[in-house]
């Protein structure tokens, strides 16, 4: 059968072997005028007064706004919300680069992201999270540890947060809060929201704001910042606005989170032998440490000991900035990498990504196919390399089964298991 695996900016059509079954949402319809849709959400808010009501000429607003690995299509949202604002001086208006833990764009990056006219006209910082004068405390977690957040957005007289919202593999959904923490957060308190104990936790988990420990530190951090507006969309399968959201944190992302579940979540009855996934393609699957959240949302569905097959382009490498290189390519084993993560004594940058990986080892053979990596980067990375998809495929169903899932958007789909 052949299927569609969205990969880098296009598309991979391979003809798999098998009893293929292809796992995907409803299209959701898009919007026909983006810009009205998000002009009227921000004149007509939810909870809160217009965008225009609560900024005054003089005051200094930050924006903050997703990074390179979001598929968030600022260039098409933050030209409308910017217009909304031109009675504030261009000056009084900083746009913050939520890079939580991430590396900072190139000035081509952000030109890309944003658009030349934004670029040009306003003022850009990109977060630094390691960057202790640039961060303040606005209280501690409910586990005792600092909230550190840049100093830069609190200062502002207005606090705006602008997202995407999204199944996430850790605090059930992108958007909302999670542009205070990780986006604005300081390191120390990234990493204390995301140790073993909470990467671990049964709630932290696809599309689960209940009795998730994670989302609930996230939101309490956003929560102390007082936000005074954020502005939150939804795409559909081809990345065209499919909702807007503004207005009180809180009641514009519940919003969001609904009809992101309503569209996400796809029942399936009995788990497959293998599983193919993308990691949604271009920007999400820029590298591996990104393509760990398609191999979670496949690894739903598969059966135990059964296969992964992960097409994720990787043009970013595996990446080269952070410690989960470093991690998974030093550990002998997934279960010796769990255990040294578990025995730190305090949190390591990206151990959660490379937590989550070994985890997802112990339940499934994971397969890449990538053209951004050479196949030693996979085998050094505990992974093994699926060089031509079709054979690999083909190969598997013989050795673990017929039955083969596809999710051609990768996590964008939370596949669930229902007896």
């Amino acid at each position: 059968m052949q299927v569609k695996l969205a990969y880098g900016r296009g598309w991979l059509e391979p003809h798999l072997a098998g009893d293929v079954t292809v796992l995907e949402r409803e299209d959701v319809p898009a919007l026909p005028d983006e810009a009205a849709a998000i002009r009227q959400a921000l004149r007509r808010p939810l909870a809160t007064p217009s965008l225009r009501e609560l900024v005054r000429p003089g005051d200094k607003v930050a924006v903050v706004f997703s990074d390179i690995t979001r598929p968030m299509p600022n260039d098409r949202v933050l030209p409308v919300l910017l217009a909304e604002l031109e009675h504030v001086p261009p000056e009084n208006v900083l746009l913050i680069n939520a890079l939580g833990t991430h590396r900072p764009q190139t000035d081509a990056e952000l030109r890309g992201m944003l658009g030349d006219a934004v670029v040009d006209r306003y003022p850009i910082r990109q977060h630094d999270a390691w960057d202790r004068d640039g961060l303040v405390s606005v209280g501690t977690s409910e586990r005792g540890y600092p909230l550190l957040v840049c100093r830069a957005y609190l200062e502002a007289d207005v606090r705006i947060l602008t997202g995407f919202v999204e199944p996430h593999f850790f605090a059930g959904f992108s958007g909302g809060p999670k542009a205070v923490l990780p986006g604005v957060a300081g390191i120390d308190t990234i990493m204390r929201a995301h140790d073993y104990e909470m990467v671990s936790h049964p709630g932290a988990t696809w599309l689960q704001v209940e009795g998730n420990p994670m989302y609930a530190e996230i939101e309490r951090a956003a929560l102390l910042t007082r936000p005074t507006f954020i502005l939150n969309v939804t795409l559909n399968r081809e990345k065209r606005l499919s909702g807007v959201y503004a207005g009180d944190m809180l009641t514009a992302h519940r919003a969001a989170r609904e009809a992101v579940a309503q569209s996400a979540l796809l029942p399936v009855k009995e788990p497959f032998d293998v599983v193919v996934t993308g990691n949604g393609g271009y920007p999400l699957d820029l590298n591996l440490y990104q393509a760990v959240k398609g191999m979670s949302a496949a690894a739903r569905v598969v059966r135990p000991g059964g296969a992964i097959v992960m097409a994720a382009e990787c043009w970013d490498g595996l990446p080269a900035h952070g410690r989960y290189a470093e991690l998974i390519c030093a550990a002998e084993s997934p279960q010796a990498l769990l255990e040294q993560v578990c025995s730190f004594a305090a949190p390591v940058h990206d151990q959660w990504q490379a937590q989550a990986q070994a985890q997802l080892q112990l339940q499934a053979d994971i397969y890449v196919h990538s053209s951004g990596l050479r196949e030693e980067q996979i085998r050094d990375a505990m992974l093994l390399p699926a060089a031509d998809l079709e054979q690999t495929v083909a190969r598997l169903v013989q050795e673990k089964g017929p039955r083969v899932g596809v999710l051609p958007e990768g996590p964008f789909v939370v596949p669930t298991l229902v007896s």
